[in-house]
């Protein structure tokens, strides 16, 4: 029992923050000096916010490059406001200065709105505190932040690679669940492939996940990590097979019609998922999984594909089932994988300020729109003669996210669980209760937040607003009187981070949906290019098959978020939305020859060159269609040639077929589509081209 408590994922990481934020109110409260460690206890939200809870080989390289950069960000201001230097000014220049942060990684790029923060937590001490004490504060935070997740993470050393890949297992239980449950009720794909595509990206993301915590940790190298290390390569096995092409829903239903396949498929895919859910809570838990075998279903399915040799969906069943099986029992994969590294951009700090001083960067734009919304918010403040608008400026940096839609709902959780937090804590500070109860309530009120916060963010701001109210009364001794100002102030950082996001160099994902697309069939035409050369290393088959899933996850994901963007045009998201659906009929196909390549089922060369001609010019046109924005019949496409096979065809020339249908569906698709997509801005109208420079 203890296991599940310790081990769970939201109970492990909300005791972790828990402690790290708690411990220092404790020693303070123990040595007479509350006020100091509830100050001392902000700093852990900075380092949250920059991700140096991250574990890495770098950790605590990382550590020192954010504990330096919070006592800089905090000298700068101090300094700044000394010279009477507006505050909107400084705001901009140190988001415009910190902001080549975003261009060096995803991961330093988490480091801009923490020193942010940490400066418009510095902004609240000023007239309270001599000038050295915030810097020293943040260093000093940031040593007992490392040292404290130090020794947490040495104590559970493998504990974050094992939630992920529990998750991974779960997820992919969930995937054969759907995929074979609703087997004959849903042969539509407009209706059937919705759902899988949703599961089918849960489990890509968690692959990359694993990926970049794998390359993070330098795992391959680390004996420690040599059994998780050898069940991702099972889960990726699994996912492989899992999510293969089985898109022929007439000899489907033409095979339940004549015998009891049905039941039978039912019964396989319950079995490999009971099992999944079983291997993902021991993986989780530390446990070693009991023997398991699945001979009687695979038997039953065997014996349907034999009695029914003309028709390929019991032989299809049974070829990948048996192959699950096979993987789950013996808990090895069928080939050793080189993982290759991550392949993640980062940029040396030189290169990576040219980079940042382009008009083109990501990061820059980002760093902007920072800097725009906290001068706004500052702007306002001093209009409303609000001296120290820290309470405002920290709403704007703790709502904004990378999209509209994350955005928008992350505002909503905030100012609904600020309201309610001010509620409750303006009806609980009438109460007067002593101060060491106070604590004990501010503890437990902290732990449960933490539980909910990464599934339930709005109803963990109710907790940290209260906690917020309470620090406030014990630093302050007159907490009820910033009842109101707070949420007044809430409201206001929300509506200046809803603005900024929709009018400031906005990323809409509806205007993103091209370059995705055409991502997307990059990869597509890299991995045919492996699939039918002569060379078929496994190790870059397997690695290039994985970047085709997330590519076309990266396009998947773009629809869902465009469909929530204000405006969008319906007619071009839904043909988009059946552009998405063959784009993943041709990921199905990619998985199902991978398979078939490293099992030596190839073509000759002359066909297998002739099919990769074909599948070239299918490709370069829908890739060149991508490139115009007038009708379809203006653009200058490349003709596809006839189809040159005679004699029987082979399993693998069946899915090069298929993909060519559906590269050919797409280009149809593509000259409706692109002259419909709505324009945003004018940065939109840039051809293709372009903006492929510009990424």
């Amino acid at each position: 029992m203890w296991r599940r408590i310790i081990y769970h994922p939201e109970v492990n990481y909300a005791l972790r923050q828990t402690l790290v934020l708690c411990l220092p109110v404790a020693i303070g409260w123990l040595l007479g000096d509350l006020q100091k460690g509830l100050l001392f206890s902000l700093v852990p939200a900075c380092c949250n916010i920059a991700g140096l809870d991250t574990p890495h080989k770098r950790f605590f390289k990382r550590l020192i490059i954010g504990g330096s950069l919070f006592a800089i960000s905090s000298i700068l201001l101090q300094w700044l406001t000394l010279y009477q230097v507006p505050l909107p000014a400084i705001l901009v220049g140190l988001a415009l200065l910190l902001g080549v942060t975003g261009e060096i990684s995803p991961l330093h790029g988490r480091l801009l709105p923490a020193f942010l923060i940490a400066a418009i937590f510095t902004l609240s001490l000023i007239g309270r505190a001599p000038l050295w004490e915030a810097p020293v504060l943040y260093i000093l935070g940031t040593i007992w932040y490392g040292l404290f997740n130090g020794f947490w993470f040495w104590l559970w050393k493998e504990q974050p690679m094992r939630e992920t890949l529990s998750l991974l297992y779960r997820e992919l239980a969930d995937y054969c669940d759907a995929k074979y449950s609703l087997l004959t009720e849903l042969t539509d794909p407009e209706k059937a492939l919705p759902p899988l595509l949703a599961r089918q990206q849960k489990v890509v993301d968690l692959i990359t996940l694993c990926y970049q915590q794998m390359h993070m940790l330098a795992a391959n190298n680390d004996t420690h990590y040599k059994r998780l290390t050898r069940a991702f390569q099972v889960a990726l096995d699994l996912q492989e097979h899992i999510s293969v092409s089985l898109h022929q829903p007439d000899e489907v239903q033409r095979l339940v019609e004549q015998s009891h396949a049905e039941a039978v498929i039912r019964w396989n895919a319950k079995t490999i998922a009971d099992r999944l859910r079983e291997l993902a809570d021991d993986i989780l838990y530390h446990k070693f999984p009991p023997a398991f075998d699945m001979d009687k279903p695979l038997s039953a399915l065997e014996k349907i594909a034999r009695q029914n040799q003309d028709n390929p969906v019991g032989s299809f069943c049974y070829y990948h089932f048996s192959r699950i099986a096979r993987v789950l029992k013996t808990q090895r994969p069928l080939f050793q994988r080189d993982l290759m590294a991550d392949r993640q951009r980062r940029l040396p700090l030189l290169p990576a300020l040219r980079s940042y001083l382009s008009f083109k960067s990501a990061a820059l734009r980002t760093a902007a729109r920072f800097a725009v919304m906290l001068a706004f918010a500052s702007q306002i403040a001093m209009l409303f003669n609000i001296p120290k608008p820290y309470w405002i400026l920290m709403t704007v940096m703790f709502v904004s996210q990378n999209g509209y839609s994350a955005t928008r709902v992350r505002i909503q959780h905030r100012a609904l669980g600020t309201l309610a937090g001010l509620i409750i804590a303006a009806a609980t500070l009438q109460f007067h209760v002593p101060e060491s109860w106070v604590l004990l309530l501010m503890l437990a009120i902290t732990l449960i937040s933490y539980l909910f916060i990464r599934k339930y963010y709005g109803w963990a701001t109710i907790g940290f607003t209260v906690t917020a109210v309470y620090t406030l009364q014990l630093l302050t001794l007159n907490g009820a009187q910033f009842l109101l100002p707070r949420l007044l102030d809430t409201l206001m950082g929300c509506m200046i981070a809803f603005g900024g996001m929709v009018w400031l160099w906005p990323q809409w994902q509806s205007g993103l949906l091209r370059q995705n697309a055409h991502d997307a069939l990059e990869a597509d035409q890299e991995a045919l290019r492996l699939l039918l050369s002569d060379d078929h290393d496994p190790s870059k088959l397997a690695y290039q098959r994985i970047r085709v899933n997330q590519a076309h996850n990266a396009l998947f994901n773009s629809l869902n978020q465009a469909m929530q963007e204000p405006g969008f045009n319906a007619n071009y998201l839904n043909d988009m939305k059946l552009w998405v659906t063959h784009s993943q009929y041709i990921v199905e196909h990619v998985n199902a020859m991978t398979i078939l390549a490293r099992e030596h089922t190839m073509l000759t060369p002359n066909l297998a060159e002739g099919y990769l001609q074909s599948c070239e010019i299918a490709l370069q046109r829908c890739q060149q269609r991508l490139e115009y924005d007038g009708p379809g019949n203006n653009a200058n496409v490349l003709e596809a040639p006839q189809d040159m096979h005679e004699g029987p065809v082979t399993i693998l020339e069946r899915h090069v077929k298929r993909i060519l249908s559906h590269l050919n569906a797409m280009h149809t698709i593509s000259s409706l589509t692109w002259c419909q997509r709505p324009h945003h801005g004018r940065w939109l109208t840039r051809t293709l081209g372009k903006r492929a420079k510009a990424r």
